[in-house]
């Protein structure tokens, strides 16, 4: 029976079903009809269209504030090989073989009468962008647009085509911003807006003359900020952005959709030469101090307190027994220093500068830099575990070159220097007075193994090592009784001094 009515019921269900889908509205998932027809079609392309719209609201405006920069340096017939009409010497055969005879003149040989053109000639040497801040003349670039002050010729040009001689006003390579003017009124400028609030993801436009390309707009998107740490110029805090830049953007401006410029494009990382989508721009809060700097004093005064400071790794905090690694750790204190004055210590951690948390070494050091000298500030400082409170009079920095060290003579390494891949010997008063280290204590590094942990620590041969766990040591065995005293934290804490700085070390025991 129930054979009979499987056979029945099929075919009838079966029609039934097909009838049904042939009756009822037919529904397909496709997510792109959705936008492309009827009504969403048009409202799709409405939006795009606004998108559009925008930007290119923001480039029309902005535009006619943004210059073209041409530089003419003078260089010496000796620096002219590889320029355009002085490509190679006036004898070919001189060049590659040495002078004729090897050194024996001819009889009628004569003195070859001395080159014409010895005085400097003036060569085209630089090409890049730049932005007017002010109607009275004032453009903000970059140093290295303008070869950092060793032009002798800047030409400025409008985006109507007028041309203008330019007078270099200063500039500032350890942040690579200039700032120069031109004999002119009531020209377009741009607005410098707040780089402190901008966030990754958001939308903004370079402007500038990549290759010459006069008035060229990329669009792309802020994909980080805060980037210290490219090595690029002295004091960084780096925009980051994919927008297209490419040779001949430096100096122009990166702008918000609000027409503001919230940084100055700068450098490019690329392998080719040309864009690969990582741009870096000075953020306008750094330019604008700069340029106030250079308008009313022609150079930029910078403030310091007198500190080495060095990065909180975890390595670090657990040999200090701190949990966390916020902050950043003060190695050294310079004698006679704003810092030795209010009393901060090597091994202090400064949480806060004038109650703004400490987040990197860039930002400090900015922060301090950036203070007028005679300023006191307010620093939060973690020691020994308690967080105390210090005041700082700011001084003014005087830079100094970095000392180079030369490596002493290697000893066999015993077996707890083997473990931390360092050897080190006394310090006489010999090997003090070869390396510059009178009047200091400690033992000397005289061979660092590749790959080692302090290899891997910066730790090189020459180095003074003066305190093992924070406490001084004098000699090898000081050294050693110390760091197998470390063995059982598996981890042991150095200061480390290389002539000119002092900075702790954290390093851990190979098993």
């Amino acid at each position: 029976m129930w054979y009979r009515l499987k056979h029945y019921l099929l075919p009838v269900t079966v029609t039934a079903v097909v009838l049904g889908l042939l009756s009822a509205p037919i529904f397909v998932f496709d997510p792109v009809s959705r936008v492309v027809h009827g009504a969403d079609r048009s409202e799709a392309i409405q939006t795009l269209k606004d998108f559009g719209d925008a930007f290119a609201l923001v480039a029309e405006d902005a535009s006619p504030a943004v210059v073209s920069i041409q530089v003419v340096r003078e260089v010496a017939p000796a620096q002219m090989r590889g320029f355009p009409g002085d490509l190679f010497p006036e004898d070919l055969f001189e060049f590659f073989f040495g002078p004729r005879g090897f050194g024996r003149r001819r009889p009628d040989q004569r003195e070859r009468a001395p080159r014409e053109r010895q005085e400097p000639r003036r060569v085209p040497m630089g090409h890049g962008s730049g932005f007017v801040i002010d109607s009275s003349g004032y453009i903000v670039t970059n140093s290295h647009v303008i070869g950092e002050g060793d032009a002798v010729e800047i030409s400025v040009t409008l985006a109507d085509g007028r041309e203008f001689e330019a007078e270099l006003v200063g500039a500032d390579p350890e942040t690579d911003v200039a700032l120069i003017k031109i004999d002119a009124e009531g020209l377009p400028t741009l607005t410098l807006g707040d780089s402190d609030a901008i966030k990754v993801g958001e939308w903004v436009l370079a402007i500038g003359n990549p290759f010459g390309l006069t008035h060229t707009v990329t669009a792309g998107i802020i994909s980080a900020r805060g980037r210290g740490d490219v090595r690029i110029v002295e004091y960084a805090d780096f925009i980051q952005t994919d927008a297209a830049i490419n040779p001949g953007n430096s100096g122009g401006p990166l702008i918000n959709l609000d027409g503001e410029v919230i940084g100055m494009n700068t450098a490019i990382y690329s392998r080719t030469g040309g864009s690969m989508g990582i741009g870096f721009a000075i953020p306008t809060n750094m330019i604008r101090y700069v340029e106030q700097e250079l308008r009313e004093y022609g150079k930029v005064t910078r403030g310091q307190i007198g500190v080495v400071i060095q990065p909180m790794t975890a390595d670090l905090a657990e040999s200090f027994g701190i949990d966390t690694t916020d902050g950043i750790l003060i190695g050294q204190i310079m004698p006679d220093s704003p810092a030795e004055e209010a009393g901060l210590e090597r091994g202090d951690v400064i949480l806060e500068f004038e109650g703004e948390r400490i987040d990197d070494m860039s930002s400090f050091r900015w922060n301090v830099a950036s203070t007028t000298p005679g300023t006191e500030v307010e620093l939060l400082v973690l020691r020994d575990g308690q967080e105390i409170t210090k005041t700082v009079v700011i001084g003014t920095r005087d830079p100094e070159a970095l000392a180079a060290v030369d490596p002493g003579e290697e000893r066999d390494p015993a077996r707890i220097q083997r473990e931390l891949g360092v050897t080190v010997q006394n310090l006489t008063e010999d090997i003090a007075g070869e390396l510059g280290y009178e009047g200091e204590q400690g033992v000397v590094v005289t061979g660092v193994e590749p790959g080692s942990p302090a290899a891997m620590a910066g730790i090189r041969a020459g180095n003074l090592i003066q305190e093992v766990n924070r406490e001084q040591i004098q000699d090898v065995d000081d050294f050693e009784e110390a760091v197998e005293d470390a063995r059982e934290r598996r981890s042991v804490l150095l200061l480390v001094y290389d002539g000119q700085y002092s900075r702790y070390v954290a390093l851990r025991f190979r098993r």
